[in-house]
């Protein structure tokens, strides 16, 4: 073989090897992303969709925490019957940050495997039900599959967080955060998470994602306590008004 023709070889091998390349970062950068949205837009339509035929049980009222975290250990109600379980790998809320843009809105489901992020955000299935005693826990993709917490680092204390469930809307305020750690670093999660600032038992949120963008050998993570509560018909809490 001359060297010539080793030479051409060689050279279409690289072209077709960067063609791969190429065609897999359009693969990860683009189409993973146009899917998601598609998938994520389904979650939030059989969500609505449910809520319009009042497929919901309304769940007690919670009381806020105050910025502090404490707690007032009395419901404002008495008697109303709590949800049944979240079921694993299903929509149950609809979240919004403002801080993300007003048109940011993903939905939350049931558990944190693979698949299951792949349709939005996912409830750490240990931690507590959303608005309710505890630390309702969300994790998110960072990068690709919609890149949902793309912009993760821009919250800041003092941003709201919003979720409704159909019945009520949930306004979280951020306390601390981004904080960077490693992801043996399960205490995040706790009832009252470690070196969030919070001493007491209330009612918390924490978001959690990848860091550094593109990889995974960290976590960022916010803490948030839950600032106030109102039914939906009650319209859209001042959070999400323009």
């Amino acid at each position: 073989m001359s060297v010539r023709v080793i030479i051409r070889t060689v050279s279409e091998l690289c072209v077709t090897v960067g063609t791969v390349i190429v065609l897999f970062v359009v693969y990860v950068l683009f189409w993973t992303g146009v899917k998601a949205d598609d998938v994520m837009g389904d979650q939030i339509h059989q969500l609505q969709e449910q809520w319009s035929k009042g497929a919901v049980t309304q769940a007690p009222p919670a009381t806020p925490a105050n910025p502090a975290g404490t707690t007032s250990p009395t419901s404002t109600t008495t008697g109303a019957k709590p949800p049944g379980p979240y079921t694993s790998g299903k929509p149950f809320a609809i979240m919004y940050i403002p801080r993300l843009g007003f048109t940011w809105n993903k939905p939350v489901l049931e558990g944190t495997r693979t698949n299951t992020l792949k349709k939005g955000l996912g409830h750490y299935a240990t931690t507590a039900r959303l608005g309710q005693q505890g630390n309702f826990s969300v994790a998110g993709h960072r990068r690709t599959y919609g890149d949902p917490f793309k912009d993760f680092p821009r919250l800041r204390r003092g941003d709201a967080v919003v979720l409704t469930d159909g019945t009520t809307w949930f306004t979280y305020r951020i306390d601390k955060g981004p904080y960077k750690t490693v992801p043996t670093d399960i205490e995040v999660i706790d009832p009252v998470p470690r070196k969030s600032g919070y001493t007491h038992p209330g009612r918390y949120l924490t978001l959690t994602t990848c860091d550094p963008e593109w990889g995974h050998s960290h976590r960022l993570i916010v803490w948030a306590h839950l600032d106030s509560t109102q039914p939906v018909e009650a319209g859209k809490p001042a959070a999400l008004r323009r």
